[in-house]
């Protein structure tokens, strides 16, 4: 009866119902006439996207690509179904298709801001920055008291390591509004990311006198006064951050630092590991950039043929000893401190890392060159690690001295794409080794490290030697430094003063998954300050 007499409706009276019964959130009743109107009118555009959007509700989000892109062939010129495509698309994990989408729909409205915000959201996450940065400040040039999309243009700005534009935009934001806790967190996490913790813990005292719970500025606080080596302090942050929220991931990763710091490496591991499941157990991927899929559809035809390792500690040594008294007087003899040294690790120790970043999912983060990093906050903290940095500085005792593993990483690269351009390390004592097969290496003569002879200046800020690649040039140009290569070795570790500047080498290595370079990089100790 209830059909019969739907029927008899004409097509917009009926598509007046389903719209209606689809704002009530009946979205059976409003598919089923969504459904009949393109019985009746097959080449109609406004059912065809609605019934994609419903497609999305559901879940459905590469039913509900089809239907709005088929639409949308039907009618180009209509700015919110290009907004619908767009938002279906990055929640599928199709961000780049995504960007066209909101582009097309800027196109039609070049003045829809709320357009211009998707944009630039979704440009961040893909680590299209400076587009990103473009985007807001379009923005921002329409509506120059948008506080918001100035304190996301600081968010983006401090992720392009633009620290001083980040830095201003806060500022603007806060001199209209003081009262803003976030805004003063923000301000405090870059100060922190320069390498100023004194004045970032102003900034996150004012934000915890505003606002006494916020976790963020807890956890940022904590993050500061471990790098004033307040240790205890630093846990106590943590806990009360920790206390409010318990799956607050970024506290339990500093505090994985920290405890890493006080060689307490059990600990600091559990804390890291607490960390991953909270930041990425069970969650949907987001956007990721072309090179991330493709490695991770490398990844998954792997594991179809492979075991990945867990990473457990081995039985005997995992780092060879023979090595350690040369290693020791060549630290002394050497300057700039650079010691190179072969089978670093055993064979037991180096298969089972080999398979363990073959196949565990701690391949996280994307950069726009090309590689991937695994971070201890991800995952990357298996126990074989731990048992690594021990014995890295127990066999070579007279490099490390009393460092402690201050932090650790590896990178994968692409075959076909670049590696990481020049920087130092807040560190004192660099070590980085390679652990893919020399097989893979198309030139032996490259694929390792550039290290120059020449120390970043001590009166630096993190942000300068770390990201400021045009003022590292400069520096060595003017210095007269001398590069020294180290050609790419399986099982090689490269030793050196963090404080020189190096990069990775050109890279030519084969295609296909196994043959991916990777590198593990492990920070000892304090970078000495002025």
């Amino acid at each position: 009866m209830y059909e019969a007499a739907m029927s008899s409706l004409h097509p917009q009276d009926l598509f007046d119902q389903a719209i209606a019964l689809h704002q009530r959130g009946d979205l059976a009743q409003a598919e089923r006439l969504y459904q009949q109107i393109l019985l009746l009118e097959p080449g109609a555009f406004a059912p065809r996207h609605m019934l994609g959007v419903i497609r999305a509700q559901q879940g459905r989000s590469d039913d509900a690509i089809a239907l709005i892109a088929a639409a949308l062939k039907l009618n180009p010129r209509v700015a919110s179904a290009w907004i619908n495509l767009g938002n279906v698309q990055s929640a599928g994990g199709r961000a780049e298709d995504a960007v066209e989408s909101y582009r097309k729909a800027l196109e039609i409205e070049p003045g829809n801001l709320a357009i211009r915000n998707l944009e630039s959201m979704i440009l961040w996450s893909l680590g299209r920055l400076d587009e990103a940065l473009d985007s807001v400040t379009k923005v921002l040039a329409a509506r120059p008291g948008d506080l918001e999309a100035r304190n996301t243009r600081g968010n983006i700005a401090r992720a392009r390591r633009r620290f001083d534009a980040a830095l201003a935009d806060y500022d603007a934001v806060l001199a209209a509004r003081p009262d803003l806790a976030e805004a003063w967190t923000n301000r405090g996490a870059t100060l922190s990311e320069m390498g100023r913790p004194r004045e970032a813990l102003e900034s996150l005292e004012r934000a915890l006198a505003l606002q006494p719970g916020l976790v963020a500025a807890l956890s940022d606080r904590g993050f500061n006064l471990r790098e004033l080596e307040r240790h205890d302090e630093a846990l106590a942050s943590f806990d009360a951050a920790l206390a409010i929220q318990p799956d607050y991931a970024p506290a339990w990763a500093n505090r994985g630092k920290v405890l890493s710091e006080m060689n307490r490496l059990p600990e600091s591991f559990d804390a890291f590991l607490r960390a991953s499941r909270m930041a990425f157990g069970g969650r949907k991927p987001g956007p990721a950039m072309a090179h991330k899929l493709q490695h991770d559809r490398e990844q998954q035809d792997w594991l179809a043929a492979h075991q990945a390792g867990d990473g457990a500690r081995i039985a005997g040594r995992a780092v060879n000893p023979h090595n350690a008294r040369k290693a020791a007087q060549d630290w002394a003899d050497t300057d700039p401190r650079i010691v190179v040294i072969d089978d670093l690790l055993s064979a037991d120790a180096l298969a089972e890392l080999r398979r363990y970043c073959l196949g565990a999912g701690i391949w996280h983060t994307a950069y726009p060159q090309g590689y991937l990093g695994a971070f201890p906050e991800g995952g990357f903290a298996a126990p074989l690690l731990a048992q690594v940095a021990e014995e890295l500085r127990d066999t070579f005792a007279g490099i490390f001295a009393a460092h402690p593993l201050r932090y650790h990483w590896a990178f994968k690269y692409d075959s076909e794409m670049d590696g990481i351009g020049i920087h130092a390390d807040e560190a004192a004592v660099n070590v980085n080794f390679w652990i893919t097969p020399d097989a893979a290496n198309r030139d032996p003569q490259s694929g390792g490290l550039v290290i120059w002879d020449k120390a970043a200046p001590l009166e630096w800020d993190f942000a300068k030697f770390n990201a400021d690649e045009s003022a590292a040039y400069e520096f060595l140009a003017q210095s007269g430094a001398r590069p020294v290569t180290v050609p790419y070795r399986a099982n090689r570790a490269v030793i050196f003063d963090s404080n020189l500047f190096h990069k990775t080498d050109t890279i030519r290595f084969a295609g296909g998954y196994e043959n991916r370079r990777i590198n593990i990089t492990m920070l000892y100790g304090r970078r000495r300050r002025v």
